[in-house]
């Protein structure tokens, strides 16, 4: 995984409303624009419509895409309040990451 564009990235996006939006990528702020619809283009997720403000809250590396869809997966399964410890750092990217693979 020498090319850093094969890294995926778990990020959260805390919408106008409050809501925590989960999603994955290799290049954050480019996706995080796209939800913003900074390029007009409108290939933002259909949930983030209209719930602007949009802040980027949370990002980590995860590795390659399978990775991260499972962990995507794990994270889209807390509750709120998990979520929010995530995002204060109160629980740890490589707890989910543990708690994924011991799905299998």
């Amino acid at each position: 995984m020498s090319d850093p564009e094969d890294c995926w990235h778990l990020y959260l996006i805390r919408c106008g409303d409050n809501s925590l939006y989960t999603g994955i990528t290799t290049d954050v702020s480019r996706r995080l624009g796209q939800h913003q619809n900074r390029d007009g283009k409108g290939k933002g997720a259909k949930f983030l419509r209209g719930k602007q403000p949009l802040t980027l809250v949370f990002s980590a590396p995860i590795g390659d895409r399978s990775e991260a869809q499972k962990i995507e997966y794990r994270v889209k399964q807390l509750g709120k309040s998990d979520k929010e410890a995530l995002v204060s750092r109160q629980l740890d990217i490589d707890t989910l990451r543990s708690q994924s693979s011991g799905d299998e």
